[in-house]
């Protein structure tokens, strides 16, 4: 039962269906079936999603605590194990601060030809830009992003994400990251500016207070 679950079979079921979606995504990328079983597996397919929407909500999971006592969003588009749509995106924290997460992209985020599409890596990288803030105590979110595309990213080869807070003021909080290959080469590099709202940040004042 995969631990994001938190012990409860239906999600554990989702995930499961998640990942197996992921796995239809890059069948479909990349078959070459004739004609006629494309057909034949597309009204499968209508069926299968008639039968999936037979009882939906209005939106994807909503956020809560997982079984580590951490935040999780389990219909996030790159941590969330519910989310065809994600990697998913494991995030380790670093106790010396900063994230960290192993990734490999897949078929399916093919932008250049042979290569990982550049929005699908500012998306990877923005998230855990925000993870760096968020796991150095600041409820903010992105400003601005800027992104240095220094070589082309592979898909399907291991790879390596990183991010840190660099520096913060008031409600500003800097953070710096790449996704580099394993042996420390940089492939893309990012900076994000993330904005604490002001309502947030009156509310972690009241709690520090408290």
């Amino acid at each position: 039962m995969p631990q994001e679950s938190g012990g409860d079979p239906r999600l554990a079921a989702l995930a499961v269906l998640a990942q197996q979606t992921r796995d239809l995504l890059d069948a479909v990328v990349l078959t070459d079936v004739p004609e006629q079983e494309l057909t034949a597996v597309t009204a499968e397919l209508v069926a299968l999603t008639e039968r999936l929407e037979a009882a939906r909500r209005t939106a994807p999971l909503p956020p809560g605590i997982g079984p580590d006592s951490r935040y999780r969003q389990l219909g996030n588009a790159v941590v969330g194990a519910c989310n065809p749509h994600a990697l998913p995106l494991v995030v380790e924290r670093r106790a010396e601060g900063g994230v960290r997460a192993e990734l490999a992209f897949r078929p399916a985020h093919e932008g250049p030809p042979g290569f990982v599409h550049g929005g699908v890596s500012a998306m990877i990288l923005d998230h855990l830009l925000g993870e760096a803030v968020a796991w150095a105590g600041k409820a903010a979110m992105t400003g601005t992003l800027s992104l240095k595309y220094r070589r082309p990213l592979p898909f399907g080869e291991p790879l390596v994400a990183s991010a840190a807070v660099s520096r913060s003021e008031g409600r500003k909080t800097w953070a710096d990251g790449v996704i580099a290959a394993p042996d420390g080469t940089v492939l893309v590099q990012a900076t994000g500016l993330f904005i604490t709202p002001v309502q947030w940040a009156a509310a972690l004042e009241e709690g520090a207070a408290g």
